[in-house]
């Protein structure tokens, strides 16, 4: 399973996103990390294009045999042993794999609709796991669900010219290129066409709607820490949602430079000490 046609060359350190910063307590990073590399073994698996679709569902299904305890995998084996250490089961691994599965076989989403069905498993089990791993309440798991959809959604839309030429995926509904006038094929130009950068803004305004719905999510959690950690992914998705609504990422970089992740990152932290984050009235009036 670790084979080099399987490696994408991704880690934690150029995700768009952190994972497990130090900003998180010591005692949850390597359950976290373990859980991000099943789901990093598991992706490689999804998009490596030396594999049939057949294949790649083989060795999806070899990976959740190895976490249930009936295969020897050793992704699986290694993240069922840590959240065996922590009394949590593989639940949300397990929601993954049905993502990944869908991304060996499914090229095309029809609608935003049909979208949100797959980010359903392919991002919301993410944050899901990470509330879990701090004791956090299943509550907050609709605000989280709200964020990781967007960071999904965001990555999608970064990604969007790759994901075709490399591997025919489009991720982008065919409702709306159809409605802009725009085409699959435009993906693969060297430039975006005015159709097709007007249904990329299109879906970026709608996934910063969706973050919103998020926004209570920093000030609710329990764990301060974590609460940080939260208001970082959360300015830095705003941040890549600007950058989506005035570049061409078919053209140019579409994430954000280092140093300016760095930036965000840095003034989240200190608004997040001076300031804290809002909390939604439902978990306010629970607590008081």
């Amino acid at each position: 399973m670790t084979d080099a046609a399987t490696r994408s060359g991704k880690t934690h350190q150029t995700e768009n996103f952190p994972v497990a910063s130090k900003l998180v307590r010591p005692e949850h990073r390597p359950l976290i990390m373990a859980f991000y590399d099943f789901a990093r073994a598991a992706d490689d698996v999804a998009d490596a294009s030396a594999f049939s679709p057949e294949e790649k569902v083989r060795r999806l299904d070899a990976m959740e045999a190895g976490l249930t305890g009936e295969g020897d995998d050793v992704r699986g084996v290694a993240l069922r042993a840590a959240l065996k250490a922590r009394g949590l089961t593989g639940r949300h691994a397990k929601d993954l794999l049905i993502a990944f599965r869908a991304d060996a076989t499914k090229l095309r989403y029809a609608d935003w609709w049909e979208l949100m069905g797959y980010c359903a498993y392919s991002a919301n089990p993410v944050g899901r796991f990470v509330l879990d791993a701090h004791g956090e309440h299943e509550r907050l798991w609709p605000a989280s669900d709200a964020i990781c959809t967007a960071l999904q959604i965001i990555n999608h839309l970064q990604d969007c010219a790759d994901d075709y030429r490399e591997i025919n995926r489009v991720y982008i509904p065919q409702d709306r290129l159809a409605a802009h006038g725009a085409v699959v094929e435009s993906l693969g130009a060297a430039h975006a066409s005015r159709e097709l950068r007007a249904v990329i803004v299109e879906i970026a305004e709608r996934t910063r709607v969706l973050l919103r719905e998020g926004r209570t999510l920093a000030g609710d959690v329990a764990d301060r820490r974590l609460k940080l950690e939260i208001q970082v992914i959360y300015a830095l998705a705003e941040a890549h949602i600007d950058r989506l609504l005035v570049m061409d990422p078919l053209a140019e970089r579409a994430k954000l430079p280092r140093w300016r992740m760095g930036w965000v990152a840095l003034r989240a932290t200190v608004g997040g000490f001076l300031y804290g984050a809002p909390r939604s009235a439902r978990v306010s009036e629970a607590r008081s």
